[in-house]
């Protein structure tokens, strides 16, 4: 049930995404506004990676109060 759920809201986030990209057709974007994006979407990856690592860490080695 709940990845049905999630699996609805992706595929509506999607959707929407979509629109919205085909609606700006008349934007250009640059090489260095490609890059930031990127760079944006790596670096939160990571950090979110990170944070998750550290809850794992913690919670295995008993740093939880």
């Amino acid at each position: 049930m709940a990845l049905g759920v999630l699996a609805g809201f992706f595929c509506v986030s999607l959707w929407y995404a979509v629109k919205v990209w085909t609606a700006m057709a008349g934007v250009q974007m640059s090489g260095w506004g490609w890059t930031f994006l990127v760079l944006g979407i790596v670096v939160t990856i990571g950090l979110g990676a990170g944070l998750m690592a550290l809850v794992f860490y913690s919670s295995r080695h008993d740093m939880d109060q």
